[in-house]
């Protein structure tokens, strides 16, 4: 049995961050930084700038005007949903060595950036403002699946097979067979790269957000959004029967479980576009 830590450092070395996104990190952290030092970063690297660019001139965003250079989209945006942009477009490709024998890459992505686009409406249809920072939550809900397919494969497969057998919980299959599961490996994950801690609690507390404390609105979110596209995964002869929220998640968010195949319907809509402005072309295919 391993801790969700342990598991962690012993892949410290593969799950290293871009320098681009640390960099972006130091300056938004830093009280002193001006919206011309992120810039100025961000224009070191012209591939990323070129992608916020064009994710914040998408549909996802709906801005009246045409933005043309970082600066004003840094303006627009505010720092911090520029670095949570940064963040999305980049640490997908920190896990692209992985065999296709561990983790089918391209349907991992896909499904995650099925439940960021969930969770950043159900952050909107929650009445929160600035609901598009709710994208990265949603998109970081599995990441801890990586880690247990990079360091304990085996278990980690066995794991899914038995829940999908027994028709039981993964994470409780994971606890008895690996010593912890994806939810605490996913949150120890983004607290060794000084994430949020909004997104580490909402991933760390996702299966019981009351006790995510002042960050329940968010592990709320996450588990709504994971529940339905977890939905999206089931055989289409499995789709007639929704699994059940967890009654907490549902009175923090506000949400009607009545609206859930909508909200898919909606999401899935912006899936490939979503894709191709977020990830490689291949991703998006």
């Amino acid at each position: 049995m391993a801790s969700a830590h342990e598991l962690v450092q012993s892949c410290s070395t593969v799950f290293t961050l871009p320098e681009i996104y640390t960099h972006v990190r130091d300056i938004v952290d830093d009280p002193a930084s001006t919206v011309d030092d992120l810039t100025n970063a961000l224009k070191l690297d012209p591939a990323i700038s070129a992608r916020l660019l064009k994710i914040v001139n998408s549909p996802l965003y709906g801005l009246p005007k045409q933005v043309e250079n970082i600066s004003r989209a840094v303006n627009l945006m505010g720092m911090q949903s520029i670095s949570d942009l940064v963040a999305a477009t980049t640490i997908g490709r920190r896990f692209t060595g992985m065999t296709a024998e561990l983790v089918d890459l391209e349907a991992f992505w896909r499904k995650s950036v099925l439940c960021a686009i969930l969770a950043g409406k159900l952050a909107k249809m929650s009445g929160i403002d600035d609901s598009e920072r709710f994208f990265v939550e949603g998109l970081m809900r599995d990441i801890g699946h990586l880690v247990l397919y990079q360091a304990t494969p085996k278990l980690a497969q066995s794991a899914m097979i038995e829940a999908s057998y027994l028709g039981t919980s993964l994470a409780e299959v994971e606890q008895a067979s690996i010593g912890c599961d994806f939810t605490e490996v996913g949150a120890e994950l983004l607290r060794f790269w000084d994430m949020p801690a909004s997104i580490e609690h909402a991933v760390r507390h996702q299966l019981n957000p009351d006790a995510a404390g002042d960050f329940a609105l968010n592990a709320s979110i996450v588990h709504v959004a994971g529940n339905i596209a977890d939905h999206a995964e089931l055989d289409p002869r499995q789709q007639k029967q929704w699994a059940p929220c967890d009654p907490s998640a549902l009175s923090h968010t506000r949400i009607n479980p009545d609206d859930r195949p909508a909200l898919l319907k909606e999401a899935q809509t912006k899936l490939q576009e979503t894709l191709a402005y977020i990830y490689p072309m291949p991703l998006a295919a």
